[in-house]
């Protein structure tokens, strides 16, 4: 069990050692901030005597124990040694709350856990997320959630948050200007939009249904602040290691819009548990994702009920813990007669509005075979060729790409996927919209360390030619998340990626509706989506409503001076 690369980078240990005062005491409890300025090494003492300020206090003889929590208040360590933190975000936790029948148990798959729990057990994704569905739902879970429902909320908010901060930049006003000077009516409206926004006119436009024209004048007065580029924050890997190295030189750059499991967490503790009359307090959020960084991302108070304890998602299991319970179980996937997802519209069961599991027709079955054994003859792109954009990540560049394209410039993308330049290496990507023969969008996606060090160097200078960047810990993104499973005998990464892009989007991210990946439907579009913005947030996307429910904030990391003194 590791957590990303990203996070275990630079200036960090990999370990846990007292001079790096850690916020929990060798006591068991709080360290006071004000001693940090001395280097201490202490032992336990005999008898329990005080050497620090306490609010947990331990028995001599029992162990000390540290919270996922503690780690993000703390800049000493987030490292592999965090795996023994893990206790209360695993299986056997969630299998104690089964069996207490005071707990509601409900659980959310990511897209990308289910397309890589298909491969492993060579089902169609949709067949797979059928079934997993009818095991959790045989080990006593009240409803089982496709966590792409909330990916298309996040989608839409990243992509108004994007605009919004297009119009009210520099670069973003003189693009418009050109633009709206060269007879282009969008860019105009936008242009326009961005003035009254700056003069303090509120513009009241249904975005939804609007044109490009209506769009531009929408909600670019209830502007949200902030620099380009827009950097991604579905990576929790990516956040916490810029939250504890960078602080405020990239934390103003990050997007505020929650992660899909964030926002799943929001929909559940916060939407379903009303419509079921269930306390959110007794009710236990599970949430299977790709990686083991999105524990930390749970723990998170941002993400708990506002003035409680209470988190949204109590707990996250990855990929292959999900995949150990069903060994341990002794179930064969295949043998299952699947059962379609619940939907987070309401609490009777059942799926409804296109987010749904279900058997695929035999020849789309076919086709899927036959294009993973075709991904997986292919050969890798070398820079300066082009790629589909298409990502195991949550398709946010190519959303966010054609939603500007469309609102800002008027400029409706072909529904074909949209075409990438490959930089210096497969994991940086680019593309660009170009109007009149003038480039005014350039966005990346840049994955793993090696790209997102480069990424930090050029926004701290102030020199990044990116408008917007899809950021990601792991490299090739989250369907090659670390709690994925590994590749089979015989079989390479590469393979095993080729193959899991071809489940994930040729599954619609296992929805039953519009893959992240696919242009056909703007998520926006969809029935359920408008629906929840309707009734429950009660506003637009990047509305002051919105952003209440769907956007969280972010915090500088102080880094210690015993930790500085450690690393010396």
């Amino acid at each position: 069990m590791a957590f990303s690369g990203a996070v275990k980078i630079g200036d960090l240990n990999d370990f846990i050692a007292p001079s790096q005062a850690c916020v929990v005491s060798l006591q068991g409890g709080k360290l006071d901030p004000a001693a940090d300025a001395e280097v201490q090494l202490q032992q336990r003492p005999r008898g329990g005597a005080a050497g620090f300020s306490q609010t947990l206090p331990a028995a001599p003889d029992q162990a000390v124990k540290v919270s996922l929590h503690d780690c993000l208040a703390c800049s000493g360590c987030v490292t592999t040694a965090e795996t023994v933190l893990l206790q209360h975000q695993s299986t056997g936790e969630l299998l104690q709350r089964l069996a207490d029948p005071g707990w509601t148990v409900l659980v959310s798959l990511s897209p990308q856990s289910v397309a890589a729990l298909a491969a492993l057990h060579g089902l169609p994704a949709a067949d797979c997320g059928a079934a997993l569905a009818a095991f959790l739902r045989g080990l006593g879970v009240r409803a089982v959630f496709d966590a792409a429902a909330a990916r298309h909320l996040a989608l839409a908010e990243a992509a108004t948050e994007f605009v919004q901060r297009y119009r009210a930049s520099a670069r973003g006003a003189a693009a418009l200007a050109a633009a709206a000077a060269s007879g282009n009516a969008a860019a105009s409206a936008s242009a326009s939009a961005a003035a009254a926004a700056h003069n303090g006119y509120a513009m009241d436009v249904d975005e939804a249904e609007a044109g490009p024209q209506q769009a531009a004048a929408g909600s670019a007065a209830a502007a949200v602040g902030g620099p380009l580029p827009m950097l991604a924050s579905a990576c929790p890997g990516w956040v916490c290691y810029a939250e504890k190295t960078h602080g405020d030189h990239v934390l103003p750059y990050i997007s505020t819009g929650k992660s899909p499991q964030a926002v799943m967490g929001t929909l559940v503790k916060r939407r379903w548990c009303s419509a079921a009359g269930l306390a959110p307090d007794r009710v236990y959020h599970c949430a299977v994702m790709p990686c083991y960084d999105k524990k930390l991302e749970a723990s998170r108070e941002d993400f708990w009920l506002p003035g409680t304890q209470v988190p949204e998602t109590d707990c996250v299991l990855a990929t292959t813990e999900l995949q150990e319970l069903l060994e341990q179980r002794g179930v064969d996937l295949r043998s299952l007669q699947g059962v379609p997802f619940d939907s987070i519209l309401g609490c009777a069961g059942g799926a409804s509005n296109g987010w749904q599991g279900g058997t695929q027709p035999q020849d789309v079955q076919q086709q899927q075979a036959q294009q993973a054994q075709q991904a997986q003859q292919q050969q890798p792109a070398g820079p300066g060729s082009m790629v589909p954009a298409c990502s195991g990540s949550g398709g946010y560049l190519e959303h966010v790409f054609r939603a500007a394209a469309w609102q800002l410039f008027g400029q409706q993308l072909p529904p074909s996927t949209l075409q990438m330049t490959v930089g210096r290496n497969a994991d940086l990507r680019e593309a660009v919209l170009t109007v009149d023969g003038v480039p005014v969008l350039r966005f990346a996606a840049a994955y793993g360390f090696r790209n997102i060090q480069g990424l930090m160097r050029k926004v701290k200078l102030g020199r990044c030619e990116y408008d917007y960047v899809e950021v990601m810990a792991c490299p090739s993104g989250c369907l090659n998340g670390g709690g994925q499973p590994k590749p089979r005998a015989g079989q390479s990464a590469a393979q095993l990626l080729e193959q899991l892009e071809v489940l994930y989007a040729g599954a619609g991210g296992t929805s039953g509706g519009s893959s992240a990946c696919s242009s056909g439907r703007e998520p926006e579009a969809e029935l359920a989506v408008q629906q929840l913005y309707a009734e429950w947030v009660q506003g637009p996307p990047g509305s002051a409503a919105a952003r209440q429910l769907l956007h969280t904030q972010y915090h500088k990391r102080e880094k210690t001076v015993t930790a500085t003194l450690a690393d010396w």
